[in-house]
């Protein structure tokens, strides 16, 4: 028959004193004398005592758990999101529930419902393509349980979140094709209800305008991230009278069906036609045509800044002033793949 778990009870009864003494000689209570929290500790040790976690929570009201949640966790951005969540979660003694939104609004209801129901002590969250509407996560503020934002981020001024400069990125992408001769440039851009969709689109028209262009929204498709949806953007952009010289595509994995598309249709990718990308994620290192540049956005330093900020929420009363950490010295750069 396996030994008992050893419990703060069976302590303080070999040692004969109170079981409120056993707990305070635990916590390190200065009203509890020397000799009797070394008793205490000895006794601990040489029984491999360990805390009740749960009864621990309880009385404090939290959970020491954190809820991720995440479109899809099989995309390598995510997965690297993750890995920089989880190593700043355990370097403060953290745990992680992670969800699945699948890009779908009511399944990330679901999930952010039974995060509330697991109690969670805070929340981050990278919202699907389909979310507009954010009552589900505004219900976590009643019961105290912080939310913030990352990569996928509600336009508002009035929620914590981080994520990457894509305006600014795109600028520069645009200029540093103006500079290679490129100024007729087509744009895959991503669902409208996205702010990274928006502010991908403003960067494009922004960056085209100040070299005194008129824009052609002519060579702007949107796709749902479905391969078929990026088969009907290259269909229309590859049947102009006038075809692009560049594309630019919503994420790098809209821009390995983008160049399926083209090898099938005999264009000569990277030569005829330039492809560039966000995201420089290390998957398209693998293909034959990687994008000739891509928007790094440190997906890893993205999700362990996101963490660190939602622990200091978690650990004092909410700030009236949001926490909007946007830095593209650190979160965005340009990298200009030798493939040309």
């Amino acid at each position: 028959m396996p030994d008992k778990i050893p419990t703060t009870k069976e302590i303080a009864r070999r040692l004969n004193v109170s079981q409120s003494t056993v707990s305070r000689a635990l916590n390190d209570h200065p009203r509890i004398g020397l000799r009797t929290k070394s008793r205490v500790l000895e006794l601990a040790k040489k029984l491999n005592y360990e805390p009740n976690a749960k009864a621990i929570s309880f009385k404090q009201k939290k959970t020491s758990v954190i809820g991720v949640v995440i479109p899809f966790i099989g995309e390598e951005f995510f997965s690297q999101a993750i890995s920089g969540i989880e190593t700043v979660a355990l370097e403060h003694n953290y745990t992680i529930l992670f969800g699945q939104s699948f890009d779908d609004l009511e399944r990330e209801k679901k999930v952010v419902e039974s995060m509330k129901k697991q109690r969670v002590d805070g929340l981050l969250i990278s919202l699907s393509k389909q979310t507009v509407n954010f009552d589900h996560l505004r219900t976590l503020e009643k019961f105290d349980i912080p939310v913030l934002y990352f990569d996928r981020v509600p336009a508002s001024d009035k929620v914590h979140k981080v994520y990457c400069d894509l305006e600014k990125a795109t600028i520069e992408m645009i200029g540093w094709l103006f500079d290679k001769g490129c100024k007729r440039i087509g744009f895959i851009n991503g669902p409208s209800q996205l702010t990274a969709a928006r502010e991908r689109l403003k960067g494009y028209i922004e960056g085209i305008s100040r070299r005194k262009i008129k824009v052609d929204m002519q060579l702007v498709e949107q796709t749902d991230f479905s391969r078929a949806g990026t088969d009907r953007a290259m269909t229309n952009l590859l049947s102009l009278k006038n075809p692009p010289a560049a594309i630019i595509t919503f994420n790098d994995y809209v821009h390995l069906d983008a160049v399926r598309f083209a090898q099938q249709n005999k264009i000569n990718t990277n030569k005829k036609i330039l492809f560039l990308s966000y995201g420089n994620l290390s998957i398209t290192a693998h293909t034959a045509f990687p994008p000739i540049a891509s928007v790094e956005q440190y997906p890893a330093l993205q999700g362990k800044r996101a963490t660190e900020i939602l622990i200091e929420l978690i650990h004092r009363p909410v700030s009236l002033t949001p926490y909007i950490f946007c830095n593209e010295e650190t979160t965005m750069k340009l990298v200009i793949h030798n493939n040309e």
